[in-house]
């Protein structure tokens, strides 16, 4: 379980980032310097779910389902399942 695909919110934009990685700390640290052109003007990101994936093909697919799906349904479909 070498990577992990993520999702953080922005309360000032009240908007989800999806991504993958495989060190988690550094990447949300690298969000949350305004060193991503993509996530600058959120910041701060507040880390909402993660998920273990064993390889990077498993986190991109994974990624890209719940991009398709948004990610604020993917979050209320596990409230769900829970």
């Amino acid at each position: 379980m070498n990577f992990k695909v993520y999702i953080l919110f922005s309360t000032k934009l009240g908007k989800y980032y999806v991504g993958q990685t495989s060190d988690l700390e550094k990447r949300l640290e690298r969000h949350n310097q305004g060193r991503e052109r993509f996530t600058r003007t959120g910041i701060p990101w507040e880390l909402v779910y993660t998920k273990a994936c064993f390889s990077r093909g498993e986190a991109m697919g994974l990624e890209k389902r719940i991009k398709n799906l948004g990610a604020k349904r993917y979050l209320a479909s596990l409230d769900l399942e829970g």
